[in-house]
C-alpha cells in the first residue's frame, strides 16, 4: 500500500490588528472642511478666555489704589485733582468717577438727582462692555453644534448615497466614512462647545460679583459729591 507523504504545516502566525489607530491628522481629514471652522473657533474661544481672565479682575474693575485716593481727594475737595486720576485711569470705576466729577464741575451746585441719572447710566454702560465680551462665548457654544450638525447631515447624506445607488453594489468603505465623518464632526463640535459654556457660566458669576463693586462706589460716588458729606476712609468700593 502507498503511503502519502506528510505535509508540514506551518504554525499558524496571530492576525494582527485590523485596524490602527487613528491620528489626529486621520481625524481632521475623515470630519471634512467642517474640521476646520470648527478648530478657527476653538483658537478664538480660546483667545477671548484668555484676554477675559486678564481683563475680568478686580485690579482692572475698582482696584484699591485708585479708591483709597479718589476718596481722599474727593473728602478734601480737590476735584480738579480727582479728575486728573480718572482721566490716567482706564478702569470703569475711574469711568464712573469721572463722568460723575464732570458734572460737578459744570454745574453749581450739582442737582441730585441728575447725578444719580449720570452715575447710574454710566454704571450700566460699563457692566454692558463688561457682560459683551463673556456673551461672545455663548455665541462660540452656539455655533459649534450647529457646525457639527451640519458635517452630521452631510456625513448620513454621504453615506445613504452610496447606499441608494445600488443596495447590492454598496460600497462598505464608502458608507463607514460617511457614518464616520457625521460621527468626528458631532463629537469635535461637543469639545468646542462645552468648554465654551463652562467659561461662560464662570466669567458671569465672576462679573456678577466685580459688577456689585461698581454699584458700591456708585453709591458713595453720590455721597460724596451729591450731598458733600464726607465717608470713612476706605468705604469707596467696598475695601
Amino acid at each position: 500500500m502507498e503511503m502519502t507523504p506528510a505535509v508540514a504545516v506551518a504554525p499558524a502566525v496571530p492576525a494582527g490588528p485590523l485596524q490602527q489607530t487613528m491620528s489626529p491628522w486621520d481625524i481632521v481629514q475623515t470630519g471634512g472642511w467642517l474640521m476646520y471652522m470648527l478648530g478657527a473657533l476653538s483658537i478664538i474661544g480660546l483667545t477671548l478666555v484668555l484676554c477675559i481672565l486678564l481683563s475680568l479682575r478686580r485690579e482692572r474693575i475698582a482696584h484699591r489704589k485708585l479708591l483709597m485716593e479718589l476718596h481722599r481727594l474727593l473728602q478734601s475737595r480737590r476735584i480738579d485733582e480727582a479728575a486728573v486720576l480718572c482721566q490716567n485711569d482706564p478702569s470703569p470705576a475711574a469711568s464712573i468717577a469721572r463722568v460723575a466729577i464732570d458734572y460737578c464741575r459744570r454745574a453749581s451746585p450739582p442737582d441730585a438727582g441728575i447725578l444719580k441719572e449720570i452715575v447710574e447710566r454710566e454704571s450700566s454702560r460699563q457692566a454692558v462692555r463688561l457682560q459683551d465680551r463673556v456673551r461672545y462665548l455663548v455665541d462660540i457654544a452656539v455655533m459649534a453644534p450647529v457646525i457639527g450638525l451640519l458635517g452630521t447631515v452631510m456625513g448620513m447624506l454621504r453615506a445613504f448615497q452610496a447606499v441608494a445607488l445600488d443596495v447590492a453594489r454598496a460600497n462598505p468603505i464608502v458608507v463607514a466614512a460617511g457614518v464616520s465623518q457625521a460621527l468626528v464632526t458631532t463629537a469635535a463640535a461637543l469639545l468646542v462647545a462645552i468648554p465654551a459654556m463652562m467659561c461662560y457660566a464662570y466669567f458671569r458669576n465672576r462679573g456678577s460679583r466685580l459688577l456689585s463693586d461698581l454699584e458700591i462706589v456708585g453709591a458713595d460716588l453720590l455721597t460724596c459729591l451729591g450731598r458733600g458729606d464726607s465717608v470713612e476712609p476706605g468705604t469707596i468700593g467696598g475695601q
